[in-house]
């Protein structure tokens, strides 16, 4: 491609550094036809700070600042904090947006924050695309109140037309707002990716001998993995019970992760009975769940609220077989039924268990599955992001 190639001036602007995002934004500034610039609204994760859904203080330890253009804004909210409308006010965005000469500004914070209308607000008197990201697979909130519900079916329309695209992040993303009138035209399907790469070549590392003898768990045992907060909505509950009624031979329990719930799940494992094959890692930190995954023999996310779960991502990178509520975002894109894991109805712990009886024992089918899921995440990269992001770009852009 010539050198002298128009790049599209592109401002993302982003609530706080994500160990999903920053591998997408390296990609981006390489890219040969983006020129671009983040604005965090926080810097927390890179800093070290109280994590409400994991109940600890988490810092991540990888590098989420390095290679792409970035600044933080200042935020002037007297109560700042993420996961609250008035928590992020961000008024240096719209100087920011307003005296810069971006071709567009795509938010990957939520409506659901004050600074999100800044520079929504910013963009739209510039007169540059403005694109709204969301992960959002469906209108029902967290906690299955109906008045959110009709809330949202008589707000949400609006909010997202008001952008010029809409960038989703699955399938069922897509179909939800085409249920919210949203014109076709202007939803981009960019799939919600990690850095394969990076997860491949370290599950390639991991010599599972090694970390199932700090477990204390025999290298020929079966090994069930839960790898996320221990919240309500995330629902271990459903399988350290399933995992009881089960009870296969020679298999085993993780759970992987902090949370409200996790002195009741101690305490459940001893009134079943299972507390001597039941395990508990605590908070995983980004650069040690490339072992966890590899070394287990089975991954289950059975959320009852899961907008799309990019866990599973993370568990098929690493050879890990899937099995998933019918609640989770990435079952339409991800879960090949019988092939890559298995879908099975969100609060039915017998058919749960039901799943762990017929495929516990055969080794050979669950490495089988775990091979099949890595080559379907070939076509789920955050490259096929990036793609789709230019293309649509090109489109509204280039064409005028």
């Amino acid at each position: 491609m010539s050198d002298n190639v128009h790049k599209y001036r592109v401002l993302i602007v982003a609530s706080h550094p994500v160990q999903y995002a920053a591998p997408l934004f390296r990609l981006m500034a390489k890219h040969p036809k983006l020129d671009i610039q983040v604005a965090y609204c926080s810097l927390q994760g890179v800093k070290a700070g109280f994590d409400a859904g994991f109940n600890v203080e988490v810092k991540w330890d990888i590098p989420l600042l390095d290679g792409y253009p970035w600044v933080e804004v200042e935020n002037n909210s007297p109560k700042p904090k993420l996961n609250s409308f008035f928590g992020l006010i961000n008024l240096g965005l719209w100087n920011l947006i307003r005296k810069n000469n971006f071709d567009v500004v795509i938010v990957y914070t939520g409506y659901n924050y004050f600074s999100f209308w800044i520079a929504a607000a910013a963009a739209k008197l510039n007169k540059c695309k403005f694109v709204f990201s969301t992960d959002t697979s469906g209108i029902e909130p967290r906690n299955k109140k109906i008045w959110k519900i009709w809330l949202k079916s008589v707000v949400l329309p609006p909010i997202f037309r008001f952008a010029d695209f809409v960038f989703v992040s699955s399938t069922l993303g897509k179909q939800m707002l085409q249920k919210l009138s949203v014109p076709e035209e202007n939803i981009i399907l960019t799939p919600f990716a990690v850095d394969n790469d990076w997860w491949t070549f370290q599950a390639r590392q991991v010599d599972v001998k090694e970390v199932r003898q700090q477990w204390h768990i025999p290298e020929s045992a079966t090994v069930i993995l839960f790898c996320a907060k221990l919240q309500p909505w995330k629902r271990p509950q459903d399988i350290l019970r399933a995992f009881a009624l089960a009870n296969v031979p020679n298999s085993y329990l993780l759970f992987a992760g902090e949370g409200s719930l996790k002195n009741e799940l101690e305490l459940e494992s001893e009134s079943l009975r299972i507390k001597d094959r039941v395990k508990f890692l605590g908070f995983v930190n980004q650069s040690n769940l490339p072992s966890i995954y590899r070394s287990a023999s089975l991954f289950i996310l059975p959320s009852d609220y899961e907008p799309f779960g990019v866990v599973v991502n993370e568990a098929m990178l690493c050879g890990c077989p899937v099995v998933v509520s019918d609640r989770v975002g990435s079952r339409y894109d991800l879960v090949q039924h019988g092939k890559s894991g298995f879908i099975y109805p969100c609060g039915d712990v017998e058919a749960l268990a039901k799943i762990l009886q017929e495929i516990l024992p055969d080794h050979n089918f669950l490495q089988k599955m775990g091979t099949a899921a890595t080559h379907l995440m070939e076509s789920w990269s955050p490259q096929k992001n990036i793609e789709a992001i230019v293309k649509a770009l090109d489109k509204s852009i280039a064409s005028k």
